[in-house]
């Protein structure tokens, strides 16, 4: 299951307000914005993975997803808009 990122409510971004120790049961409360790779759909979670794990070779990746090259960069520079987008 996907960690939730957004008000089911009114659609605002979710802020992390406490987190627990399952093992000794310490909690940590604040208010806490959620990792920027969160907001992305899941399609481009799994191209980043792939990325990082063929080494940040968007070569390997074009092999790997039988894709052209430039097809690969347009998707990395996608995500990266994407990233850099308030």
């Amino acid at each position: 299951m996907r960690l939730p990122v957004s008000c089911p409510a009114c659609d605002k971004t979710l802020k992390v307000s406490k987190l627990k120790c399952e093992s000794c049961d310490t909690e940590v409360s604040g208010i806490y914005n959620l990792p920027a790779l969160l907001s992305l759909p899941e399609d481009d979670l799994e191209f980043i993975l792939e990325f990082v794990k063929s080494g940040g070779s968007l070569k390997k990746m074009s092999a790997q997803m039988n894709r052209s090259y430039p097809v690969v960069r347009n998707t990395l520079d996608g995500i990266i808009e994407k990233l850099n987008t308030p």
